[in-house]
């Protein structure tokens, strides 16, 4: 018994590593066309479930695509609504796996599959100069994969050899009601377990076509474990926004209200799917393709069901998760939102991109903290926002940290050409953030001094600053909409325009201060003005340097 349990466990070892490795293997070759689709999800919500099922059936596993949906939630790169709209579109996605083991696991001999296809794979896999990696892990990790599924279905004990086995799930699956409930129950506990929706629905499939599960059973499985794998986003949720923590809700409501509509019609729903699916599905033989189609046609359903209620879904998101008073930034840990099954550079390259948005938010607080206490006159208030400034000087700083040392390990992944390059540009683009900081509250401290020392500028000469601070501002708020994709040429030179509309007014303003000292204005106070010119241009040059970094993404 303790023999062939291990068995099992191995089996669903060698199973779920050929699904790891073919995943990496398919981010690392579509990392690019990731970002597109992305892109497109800020459509309307059936351009998110189209979304969110283009995304898990590319990298085949619906918890890495929700993880992802809750991390860009986190990062405010996706509304609650579009999130909702997207993990629909995974559930169905996710439907695929299950497709390819019913058709291709228990109709052929998998092994003349397996072992070609590995034979194709693991040379492109090795010899480097090929230039394929990419490609052999994916046709390796598919061949693992199909092995693994062989392996499983050899290790799972014979129905009809063990009598006492029989009887055991006998006395469990004549309950009715009950019996359906504990099995949604099992399945949801099984998901959990091995943290992969696609490895419990193998697992359900080898049993039903071991005899040990009739159709019932194995589709009572399958709906929880359409729960338990809801469970991979709340994780990733936990220490998120307010807003990543309700779509993981959201994610676990949508899944949990299919679930109970399909308790009401489950029988008459299965027969559906006997008279759409050609064979008998009360046979070991006919289960597998029967279970598929009934887990493809609850998602589709539930989707299509509950996809005009995505507005109400949402507010029933933001009244069980409350939008709590937001702690003040004192120190930043950088989350690893990655599900430890697949994650790879490309997806750790997609977390890094949301930290330096994050990032790009606090120095636009800063800026904006800066032009607050330009015109006070009060010391207290501008004490206060020094320090605002200076405890989100030293959050920047360590993030700048982290982020360079997270994207430092990325690169000892192995990621395709394009998607190294963009680890060295991120990296120059955090520097340069880090440096906007330190200007940004150089500022801060220089209109502390103004107040504290009590130094004479006019308002006028304040007023004149309007202009040039508004430039920055622009620049600052371009890098930001753009820093999640590659800038155009056009774009590059809309960023040149602002930088030497930047140096162009600084030298304006210089040359007034400089008229202003010969004609006897408070030295001290000309001087001051002057460094404030000199900083917020330092601003713009950082500016200019991330857009030239954004511009060679690829």
């Amino acid at each position: 018994m303790i023999y062939s349990l291990l068995e099992i466990i191995g089996s669903l070892g060698v199973f779920l590593f050929g699904m790891k490795t073919m995943s990496e293997g398919i981010q690392r070759t579509s990392g690019e066309r990731l970002h597109a689709i992305m892109n497109f999800m800020t459509g309307n919500r059936f351009a998110a479930v189209f979304t969110g099922f283009a995304i898990t059936a590319i990298i085949q596993s619906s918890s890495a695509t929700t993880v992802m949906i809750v991390s860009f939630v986190d990062a405010a790169l996706l509304s609650l609504e579009q999130a909702i709209g997207v993990i629909m579109g995974a559930n169905i996605g996710t439907t695929v796996t299950g497709w390819v083991v019913a058709m291709l696991g228990f109709k052929f001999n998998i092994i003349t599959i397996a072992l070609p296809t590995i034979g194709i794979g693991f040379p492109m896999l090795i010899i480097r100069k090929w230039n394929k990696e990419a490609w052999g892990e994916i046709l390796t990790g598919f061949g693992v994969l199909l092995l693994g599924l062989n392996y499983l279905k050899l290790s799972v004990p014979d129905i009809q050899n063990n009598p006492e086995l029989l009887q055991f799930l006998s006395n469990y699956t004549d309950s009715g009601f009950t019996s359906l409930i504990m099995f949604i129950l099992v399945g949801a506990v099984l998901t959990v377990l091995v943290q992969s929706s696609s490895a419990a629905m193998a697992i359900t499939l080898t049993m039903a076509h071991a005899g040990w599960i009739d159709i019932y059973t194995a589709a009572a499985i399958v709906l929880g474990e359409n729960i338990g794998t809801t469970i991979t986003a709340f994780l990733a949720s936990i220490g998120a926004q307010v807003n990543a923590r309700r779509a993981a809700r959201a994610h676990t409501m949508f899944n949990l209200l299919g679930v109970l509509w399909m308790l009401c019609v489950f029988k008459p729903f299965l027969h559906f799917v006997e008279i759409v699916v050609p064979g008998d599905m009360f046979t070991p033989a006919g289960i597998p393709a029967h279970l598929a189609m009934f887990h493809t046609m609850f998602n589709l359903v539930n989707t299509c069901l509950l996809i005009g209620f995505v507005s109400p879904l949402e507010k029933l998101a933001v009244r069980l998760v409350r939008d709590e008073k937001q702690e003040e930034r004192e120190k930043y840990t950088l989350k690893y939102l990655s599900s430890p099954l697949h994650e790879t550079g490309e997806i750790k390259i997609l977390e890094a991109k949301m930290e330096l948005s994050k990032m790009q938010d606090i120095l636009q607080d800063m800026f904006s903290s800066f032009l607050d206490i330009l015109p006070c006159s009060q010391e207290e208030e501008s004490s206060a926002t020094l320090t605002s400034l200076e405890k989100m000087e030293e959050y920047t700083d360590q993030m700048q940290e982290q982020i360079t040392r997270f994207l430092i390990e990325c690169s000892r992944d192995e990621l395709n050409k394009d998607s190294a390059t963009n680890v060295n540009l991120m990296i120059r683009i955090a520097h340069e953030m880090e440096r906007i900081a330190d200007s940004c509250f150089t500022l801060g401290l220089l209109s502390h001094r103004r107040n504290k020392k009590a130094i004479a500028l006019s308002s006028d000469v304040l007023q004149n600053l309007t202009p040039y601070t508004d430039l920055v501002q622009q620049f600052m708020a371009f890098n930001k909409s753009h820093l999640n994709a590659p800038l155009s040429e056009k774009e590059l030179l809309h960023a040149y325009r602002i930088e030497n509309a930047i140096d162009a007014l600084r030298k304006k303003l210089k040359k007034n201060a400089q008229t202003r000292l010969q004609k006897g204005a408070d030295v001290k106070g000309e001087l001051l003005y002057i460094d404030m010119l000199q900083h917020i241009e330092h601003i713009g040059d950082s500016c200019l340097n991330i857009s030239q970094a954004l511009r060679q993404y690829h």
